[in-house]
C-alpha cells in the first residue's frame, strides 16, 4: 500500500531522508493516509513522527487517530502526557475531555474540567463543556449553573441556544428571554432554533396555540424541518385536534419517510379514532425502522392483545 500512488513518492523520501527530516515526512504521510482513511497505517506513521519529534501538532493528530480507532484509552494517556508537556496548550485538554465524555467516563471528564477551571475560572469552553456533561448526566441545576456562566462569559448563540433548550425542558420562561436575544441578533431571519425552542416551551407548559404559533414559523423557513413538523402535530394531537395532526404527522413522513416517531404519531391518530388496522400498520412501520421503539411496540401489543 505505502508504495503505490499517492503515498509512494513520500514512501520513497522516507527511505532517502537524513538524519532530522523523518520526523516530518512520516508525518506528511501520516496526514495523507489519514484523509484517504487509512487511520491504522496513519496511526503508525504518527507514532514513529512523535517518537522522533514529539512536538504539539504531531501530539495532537496521533491522539486524534487513537481515538477515531476506539483506542481511548492510549489516546487518553497520550493526552494527559501532552498536558504535562505543553501546559499552555488548551487543545490537549479540550480533546480529553471529549474522549472521557465519548467513553462514558463522566467522573473523569467532571474532574478535568473542575482542574481547568480552578487554573482558568474564564475558560468558557470549559464551562460549556461541563454543562453539557451534567446535562447529560441529568444534574439539570448543575448543567444550568455551568451553562449560565459559559454564556455570561461568552455571549454567542451556541451557548445561549443550548441554555434556552434546557430551561424550555424544564418550564423555565427564561428560555423565552433568551430567544428572543437570539432573535433580536437575526438580522437575515434564517434562523430556526430558537423559534423551535420557544415552541417546546409553549409545549412543555401546555400553550399549543402559541407552540403551533412557533412551530408554524420554524416550517415557513424551511419546511423541511422534520422536527417542527412532528411538534406541531404533537401540539394539535394535545389539543384533540386529531385530523389536522394526522395532516402534520404526514408530512413530517413525506419529509422525511424514515422517520420513526412521525409514523408512530399517525398511529396514534389512527388508533384514537377507531382505525385499528392503520394504527397498527404506522405503529408496525415505526418499530420497522427503529426496532428499540419501546412505545411502538407496546401499542401493537396493546391492539392485537
Amino acid at each position: 500500500m505505502l508504495k503505490q500512488a499517492p503515498f509512494a513518492s513520500l514512501t520513497d523520501s522516507i527511505h532517502q531522508a537524513k538524519p532530522g527530516e523523518e520526523a516530518g515526512l512520516y508525518f506528511r504521510r501520516a496526514e495523507l493516509l489519514s484523509r484517504n482513511n487509512l487511520h491504522e497505517l496513519a496511526a503508525e506513521d504518527y507514532k514513529r513522527s512523535w517518537a522522533l519529534h514529539p512536538d504539539e501538532a504531531t501530539g495532537l493528530r496521533y491522539a486524534s487517530t487513537l481515538s477515531i480507532l476506539g483506542q481511548t484509552d492510549e489516546a487518553a494517556q497520550l493526552l494527559q502526557d501532552n498536558r504535562k508537556k505543553f501546559p499552555s496548550n488548551p487543545n490537549f485538554s479540550n480533546m480529553l475531555g471529549d474522549i472521557y465524555m465519548q467513553s462514558g467516563k463522566t467522573k473523569e471528564a467532571l474532574a478535568l474540567y473542575d482542574t481547568m477551571l480552578q487554573a482558568d475560572s474564564l475558560d468558557f469552553e470549559a464551562w460549556y463543556e461541563k454543562g453539557l456533561l451534567l446535562e447529560k448526566a441529568k444534574d439539570t441545576a448543575g448543567a444550568l449553573i455551568a451553562l449560565r456562566k459559559a454564556y455570561t462569559i461568552q455571549p454567542v448563540n451556541t451557548y445561549a441556544l443550548e441554555l434556552a433548550h434546557l430551561y424550555a425542558e424544564n418550564r423555565n420562561s427564561k428560555a423565552l428571554e433568551l430567544c428572543d436575544e437570539v432573535l433580536a441578533k437575526d438580522l437575515t431571519h434564517e434562523l430556526l432554533d430558537p423559534l423551535f425552542i420557544k415552541g417546546i416551551y409553549y409545549s412543555n407548559t401546555g400553550q399549543y396555540k402559541k407552540a403551533v404559533v412557533q412551530f408554524d414559523s420554524c416550517i415557513r423557513r424551511d419546511w423541511k424541518f422534520t422536527d417542527a413538523h412532528l411538534e406541531k402535530g404533537i401540539a394539535l394531537f394535545k389539543q384533540k385536534n386529531y385530523e389536522d395532526a394526522l395532516k402534520t404527522f404526514r408530512m413530517s413522513v413525506e419529509v422525511s419517510n424514515t422517520y420513526p416517531d412521525g409514523y408512530y404519531w399517525i398511529g396514534r391518530c389512527y388508533e384514537v379514532s377507531g382505525n385499528r388496522e392503520e394504527a397498527i400498520a404506522n405503529y408496525q412501520r415505526a418499530l420497522s425502522l427503529d426496532k428499540d421503539f419501546f412505545e411502538a411496540g407496546e401499542a401493537i401489543k396493546r391492539l392485537k392483545g
